[in-house]
């Protein structure tokens, strides 16, 4: 089809999470992962909305975190379906009215009209939502004009409490979502959303690679789809057969109960620093990687293209921290956190889990590694007795 007219998105601005338990959130995102909580709700926002948030920042990563207070929030019916996870993605636009025509003419579902609010400096502040394919996740699109009063109804803290970001997030990378069937979102997507396909892969694991008589094993199909303008990406999976069941994006949906947000990736500057001070200040756990994975990483790299890395291999090996590139010198280095559900100890928590990456050159999506993720995931759930 031809090349759909931008909706003018300048950024992913922040992430909207609807938990069971704010403290608990809190902990983890201050004492945790060294991020600022920056602005709670107002007293008058808990009782309209029913629900108490707060919004906490790492760079330019901001996730606005609620947890209901009695019934009918929206946070409270979204919780209702799913453990803990990401309920809305609100994006920066250049012309909010711009945007709404545009959805309007393609076909887009709205959740509400353009709501418009000014602070006590003069600010404006204009914003509308839509419903997506994302499960029960929806899309937010916001226009600020010298507005800085953060969100309406939300108190600024005088200084910003907890952490002081000393991992060195950055931004958000892109946003991992998990479908049954993921074509309906890629015509929405495209056509609604106007975003382009930026890459694609699809592999099982070794369990079915091999040809051996195995009773499972895990695969997936994945197409990233992006806004040019903006860079915002969105990366998107279905699982493949055979084992279709046993796919890990097929448990994901079946503990999610529903589509939704698998996992945000996460920039940083200096990754082995990050992951080394993780484990070792906070106690963040990650997905394990195979002795086998470094053993042939050296080939790897070479067969990649990539050539020569700048790392140590024995420092990876250390922090289990993954590479993948397909040209010289041109690579990127990746980890992921383990799930909720498992830092918490908690299966409300949900499988919802991060990602850590730095770029170095590289633009894509770590496809060589997806299937060391899936094989550790496996190795996680044999051990726990799910499959």
């Amino acid at each position: 089809m031809a090349k759909q007219e931008s909706l003018g998105i300048k950024t992913l601005e922040s992430i909207h999470w609807y938990v069971h338990d704010l403290e608990r959130s809190r902990q983890f995102y201050t004492k945790g992962l060294d991020f600022a909580e920056v602005a709670v709700s107002g007293p008058e926002l808990d009782a309209h909305g029913k629900q108490k948030s707060a919004l906490f920042q790492a760079g330019d990563v901001a996730l606005v975190v609620s947890q209901p207070v009695g019934e009918g929030g929206r946070a409270w019916r979204y919780l209702r379906k799913h453990p803990d996870g990401v309920g809305t993605l609100n994006f920066e636009v250049e012309d909010v009215e711009k945007a709404f025509k545009l959805l309007d003419s393609r076909g887009a579902t709205f959740i509400t009209d353009i709501q418009r609010f000014k602070d006590e400096g003069g600010g404006t502040l204009a914003f509308f939502s839509i419903t997506t394919p994302f499960g029960d996740t929806t899309f937010r699109f916001l226009q600020r004009d010298n507005y800085k009063s953060i969100y309406p109804g939300f108190q600024v803290h005088a200084q910003p409490r907890g952490g002081q970001n000393k991992y060195g997030f950055d931004r958000v990378d892109h946003v991992t979502s998990n479908f049954q069937t993921m074509k309906p979102m890629l015509l929405w997507m495209e056509h609604v959303m106007g975003f382009e396909k930026f890459w694609h892969i699809e592999f099982h694991t070794d369990d079915v690679a091999s040809q051996q008589k195995r009773d499972h094993g895990s695969g997936l199909k994945s197409e990233v789809m992006w806004d040019p303008k903006s860079g915002v990406k969105f990366a998107n999976n279905e699982p493949k057969f055979p084992f279709f069941k046993a796919s890990q994006i097929n448990i994901f949906n079946e503990d999610h109960r529903g589509d939704g947000v698998q996992h945000l990736a996460i920039t940083v500057k200096d990754i082995l620093t990050s992951v080394k001070d993780m484990r070792q200040n906070a106690g963040i756990q990650f997905m394990p990687t195979p002795g086998s994975y470094y053993d042939a990483l050296p080939e790897r790299i070479q067969r990649m293209g990539i050539k020569k890395i700048d790392e140590d291999i024995n420092v990876l090996r250390d922090l289990e921290v993954l590479i993948d590139g397909d040209k010289e010198r041109s690579y990127m280095l990746q980890i992921f956190m383990k799930d909720a559900a498992s830092l918490y100890k908690q299966p409300d928590a949900g499988p919802f889990f991060y990602e850590i990456i730095q770029r170095k050159g590289d633009q894509g999506f770590g496809g060589g590694n997806f299937r060391a993720l899936f094989e550790s995931i496996e190795r996680a759930q044999k051990a726990e007795g799910r499959i």
